[in-house]
């Protein structure tokens, strides 16, 4: 049995209880491992959702929930290369992976069938559930760790381990290129980040919105275009022209007025419906469309994506809060009232733990 200590965390006990102080247990480093004494984590939607057993019943208590992760190194195994002592680093969605399936050996680790997520999972390796980043400190394979350039707010850098990636993923993998147009559906935490990525890799980009009192703050996060979908001659206007749209709306919705923006032979990429959504056969069959789906990305593209974002000075907007303010992001989450992601101070977590 591998050495553990004890670490400051917030989480939940079970779908009704509230996130509340807890202590667990953390690993102390193998030969392999990092220990990292967080600064800052990030809050997905998803963390609602894992921690209210929204999900078909696949949760798991406690939860510590947590994927967007900043912190710096304070401890390596012996046989740790890859960081030093004081380095910044980042951990995001996953904590290990199969290491040896097609999809692992492509670098493609998030749809390995084996990927063990950073929390709300087995840890089949050293047993227990795995904890996530509203907790003081945690412990990773090396291999799972990224760097975090320096140039970076750090702060507004945790969302990047969740909403950058998911956005970064598909606009690299469908090689968005200098001019073309890239739609992005929906100005919340994934939409503005894919606003942002998409204009600094030079394309035209249209945020694609119901709401047209989101216009000036797309603008302002470097749209070129903001089209109204609930403006029909908007649409017609735009009919047949993306090159590729993404979207992040997280609730089942109707595809077919999206799919009619596309030009022939080009993609509609689904991040944030995880619902069934309705799509017409002919709307794709008549320009070859194609409807996709996309999730994260793997541990070398995300560690692009960081060195992307530090080139370009890109981070998230966000709204720093206190670990005792989670229950109520939470609830403000759902009601769509963050620009555009929480993050929490976990010098707030370590200060409550001690007093």
């Amino acid at each position: 049995m591998a050495l553990t200590f004890k670490a400051a965390a917030y989480g939940v006990q079970n779908a009704t209880t509230p996130v509340a102080p807890m202590s667990i247990d953390r690993r102390e480093p193998g030969p392999h491992d990092v220990l990292i004494d967080i600064e800052y984590c990030g809050i997905c939607h998803s963390d609602i959702h894992q921690a209210r057993n929204e999900w078909g019943g696949g949760s798991l208590y406690p939860m510590v929930p947590g994927h967007e992760i900043v912190g710096r190194v304070s401890k390596v195994g012996e046989h740790v290369s890859k960081f030093k002592l004081g380095q910044l680093v980042g951990v995001g969605c996953m904590v290990d992976s199969c290491r040896h399936c097609a999809d692992c050996d492509a670098g493609e680790e998030q749809y390995c069938d084996g990927s063990v997520f950073t929390y709300n999972a087995k840890d089949p390796k050293h047993g227990g559930l795995t904890f996530g980043g509203y907790a003081e400190r945690i412990t990773v394979d090396e291999n799972f760790v990224v760097s975090v350039p320096e140039n970076l707010d750090t702060k507004a850098v945790a969302p990047l381990l969740c909403a950058g990636i998911t956005l970064y993923s598909p606009l690299r993998h469908w090689n968005v290129q200098p001019g073309q147009k890239v739609g992005i559906i929906g100005l919340g935490g994934l939409g503005h980040m894919g606003v942002k990525l998409a204009a600094a890799m030079g394309a035209h980009v249209v945020m694609i919105t119901t709401s047209a009192s989101k216009a000036a703050d797309a603008t302002k996060l470097g749209a070129h275009e903001v089209l109204i979908s609930k403006d029909a001659d908007d649409m017609a206007k735009h009919a047949a022209s993306f090159d590729l749209i993404i979207d992040t709306v997280p609730v089942a919705h109707d595809l077919n007025p999206y799919i009619g923006l596309l030009k022939r032979d080009k993609t509609i990429v689904l991040v944030g419906p995880l619902d069934p959504v309705d799509v017409h056969g002919g709307n794709l069959i008549l320009k070859r469309r194609q409807v996709a789906g996309s999730l994260i990305g793997g541990i070398a593209e995300t560690q692009e994506m960081l060195d992307f974002c530090g080139k370009h000075n890109i981070v998230s907007d966000v709204e720093m809060i206190d670990a005792s303010y989670i229950n109520d992001a939470y609830e403000r989450m759902l009601k769509s009232d963050v620009k555009y992601r929480f993050v929490i101070d976990i010098a707030s977590l370590k200060s409550a733990s001690a007093a």
